[in-house]
């Protein structure tokens, strides 16, 4: 999974893009995928996700853009134990399928570069090339455009308030801030920085606005991208434990780790 730290909507593009400026903080909490391969060529999905074909499913696209592009003929069955909520802002899919990515350059015996993986996941979705690269990342562009960082060390709380966010939806949005001047990095580490699409949120969804509102009274409460997925840092985990303890029943919530270095990244020794 993954954290926007900032989220700044810089402009609109010519073809419906919005150009953004934002921090990705990678995490050690994950989806779990397993990847087995198929002599007969097929690409199946073992795990459908409710109301998700299994063709519209980011781990099969992923796996398919990777076969059109390498030429290979060998199958892969998918199967996705999610742990991500959906819609959280969080970059589930766009997670799965750069690990999609990454495990069948592995296993079909690609050998395509990081560069050529991320060219493919930019197709999926912008989200797609940072977990591709496995680096947490000040990014540009629609978000493809990184530079990779190394983050100040910190344990997240992070709050599901139970509903998924329509990113497309909250971009459409006549309220969206869309004229943030550019920003940098120094700026950035020194303290700036908000999200945008917290306001457009804040008044479609209300469980967001409560679960900020709440944990605002803990800590400095941010949403993650798009939402609906609320966090807020803390310098240990003892301290990041304690506040989840008394986070209302209701909202699904974890503890993750702030890491620099995506765990597939180690696994595979990218």
């Amino acid at each position: 999974a993954k954290l926007n730290l900032f989220l700044h909507v810089t402009g609109k593009r010519p073809d419906g893009y919005h150009n953004l400026q934002t921090v990705f903080q990678l995490l050690d909490f994950g989806d779990e995928i397993e990847l087995q391969t198929a002599a007969d060529g097929s690409i199946t999905l073992a795990s459908e996700m409710p109301g998700v074909p299994a063709a519209e499913d980011l781990t099969v696209r992923a796996a398919k853009a990777l076969a059109r592009a390498t030429g290979s003929k060998t199958g892969v069955r998918i199967t996705v134990a999610k742990r991500i909520p959906v819609g959280g802002g969080l970059g589930g899919g766009s997670s799965d399928a750069a690990t999609t990515l990454l495990g069948l350059n592995r296993l079909w015996g690609c050998g395509l570069g990081i560069d050529a993986l991320a060219a493919i996941g930019v197709g999926l979705g912008a989200d797609v090339p940072v977990f591709v690269r496995g680096h947490s990342a000040w990014a540009e562009g629609i978000g493809e455009h990184l530079v990779p960082v190394a983050l100040p060390h910190a344990w997240y709380l992070v709050i599901y308030p139970g509903c998924a966010v329509n990113t497309a939806g909250i971009f459409r949005d006549e309220e969206l801030t869309r004229d943030t001047p550019l920003t940098t990095m120094a700026a950035f580490f020194a303290g700036s920085g908000r999200n945008d699409c917290e306001p457009v949120v804040r008044k479609r969804y209300r469980p967001v606005a409560d679960a900020l509102d709440w944990l605002a009274g803990h800590g400095s409460a941010r949403m993650s991208g798009t939402g609906s997925c609320v966090f807020a840092a803390f310098g240990h985990e003892q301290e990041a434990r304690r506040v989840a303890e008394s986070v209302p029943a209701e909202w699904m919530r974890f503890v993750a780790r702030g890491l620099d270095r995506s765990p597939v990244h180690s696994a595979l020794g990218v």
